[in-house]
């Protein structure tokens, strides 16, 4: 691990809006679950996550538009949260909240309906078919979801990936859930929604290239 890793190890457990646990800690019982809102953000807004957030642009950005949420990005690699977390305490966002950790353990950390919206913005497309199971938008992880989001509750879906974007399609139409919107060109869709034009790294990489971003929405059959 380079030094510049463990520099920022470090300095996360600093930020106050950072949240790191043991996987005993884990599954003994997350004090925050199901009062997220009382206790840690302290307001009734809806709670929106950025899953597998990376350096977290997508969670900042949006809690900088909409300062009447709550955002928390999750993701496993913590030097790259670091920058997220950074930022939101330069800009002094409130509203914004990182946790590290796998993202089979979500139900852990959140109750039942406890979250309104869930962004995948360029998730690992895991193109082998043997790692199907580990695609964000699996049956396997969208059950997990479903414990835990609004029935109402929408899950927005950022790819370069055609892959991953038709492998998605597949899986809500086979499972009953309810497509909201598609476009397999975001920027060229005439699309207007301030929510999805914050532009990750990868992103911004991607655009570069001329790669087409493909963008859905929908919301999930509820369960039985």
């Amino acid at each position: 691990m380079t030094k510049k890793k463990l520099l920022h190890f470090a300095e996360n457990i600093t930020f106050d809006n950072f949240i790191q646990l043991s996987y005993k800690e884990v599954i003994s019982g997350v004090v925050l679950k199901g009062k997220w809102k009382e206790n840690f953000f302290k307001n009734e807004n809806p709670i929106i996550l950025e899953l597998g957030c990376g350096k977290g642009e997508y969670t900042v950005g949006l809690a900088e538009k909409y300062p009447d949420n709550n955002y928390i990005g999750l993701d496993m690699k913590g030097a790259r949260m670091w920058r997220g977390c950074k930022t939101s305490q330069e800009k002094n966002l409130k509203n914004v909240a990182f946790i590290r950790t796998k993202i089979e353990l979500i139900k852990y950390f959140f109750a039942k309906n406890e979250i309104s919206e869930i962004w995948l913005t360029f998730p690992d497309p895991q193109p082998k078919k043997y790692k199907a199971r580990k695609r964000l938008t699996s049956p396997h992880f969208l059950e997990i979801y479903n414990n835990i989001l609004r029935p109402e509750g929408i899950i927005h879906l950022k790819t370069d990936n055609t892959g991953l974007f038709d492998y998605t399609l597949d899986v809500i139409k086979e499972n009953g859930h309810q497509l909201l919107y598609l476009t397999k060109n975001l920027y060229y869709s005439g699309y207007n929604d301030d929510k999805i034009l914050i532009n990750t790294f990868y992103e911004k990489m991607f655009l570069e290239q001329n790669t087409p971003i493909k963008y859905l929405k929908f919301k999930l059959k509820p369960n039985d």
